[in-house]
């Protein structure tokens, strides 16, 4: 089942949070990837990463869905508020993830089709859903492959 994340999923969102920051290094590059990733995991991090999506939250409460199985939360998605989709003149698939033990069972598909049906609900600059992915991880990449996304320019970043 997909739902609207709650306020008392906090606790389970933010473990499923981790899972998705900790595993963004995982065969995507270095090992120093990962420990940068795991390394802002910090209670103030939490903390502050759980008042933002509140805000979101509340600014469009279906911007957060959850995956429930067994009675536990085993996936995400988050679409960014449509106040903040001029940052890429669209709507923006902030993060989507599932446990890797209910991979491969439809969770992912029905995050998906969660998040696809809140960002045709939001009043967008263009009509698109836009995300980042990194390209050496195949897995995701071909699963947003299977949804019609397509390479769109590139991301390039800089430490500051």
């Amino acid at each position: 089942m997909v739902r609207p994340y709650e306020p008392g999923d906090g606790d389970a969102l933010w473990e499923l949070k981790r899972g998705f920051e900790t595993g963004l290094g995982e065969n995507t590059g270095s090992d120093e990837k990962g420990d940068r990733y795991d390394a802002k995991l910090t209670d103030d991090y939490r903390r502050r990463w759980l008042d933002w999506v509140a805000r979101c939250v509340d600014e469009d409460a279906g911007c957060v869905q959850v995956a429930e199985r067994d009675g536990g939360l085993v996936g995400y998605a988050f679409v960014l508020p449509e106040s903040l989709s001029f940052v890429w003149d669209a709507a923006v698939l902030n993060e989507i993830y599932v446990e890797p033990a209910h991979r491969g069972e439809g969770v992912a598909d029905d995050l998906m089709a969660a998040a696809i049906s809140v960002a045709r609900d939001q009043h967008l600059p263009l009509d698109r859903m836009v995300l980042d992915v990194d390209r050496e991880n195949e897995r995701a990449q071909s699963f947003y492959e299977r949804y019609g996304f397509e390479h769109w320019g590139e991301m390039v970043a800089r430490d500051l």
